[in-house]
């Protein structure tokens, strides 16, 4: 397999996964404590539109960014196999 498809695919996994979270802390289903904080953080309490839209945007993104690389591994997958030419 492709090295830097599969890097691709595992980032674009991460991205989803970054983007479910912010989808579901902005509708308010669970509240996490900030991560990493560069200045005064507060944990999303509530809903928030804002970090909805950003977690369906990341999502959005991601899936774009992953069915095309694991396609790809299909199509590696196939250029490798011999071909047979009939003359």
């Amino acid at each position: 397999m492709n090295l830097k498809v599969t890097v691709l695919t595992i980032l674009g996994f991460i991205v989803a996964l970054l983007g479910t979270l912010w989808v579901v802390q902005g509708l308010g289903l669970i509240q996490i404590g900030p991560v990493l904080c560069v200045a005064n953080c507060e944990p999303i309490s509530g809903n928030s539109m804002q970090w909805t839209v950003i977690g369906v945007l990341t999502l959005s993104l991601s899936s774009e960014r992953i069915t095309p690389f694991t396609a790809g591994v299909n199509r590696i997958g196939r250029l490798r196999k011999p071909r047979t030419t009939a003359h």
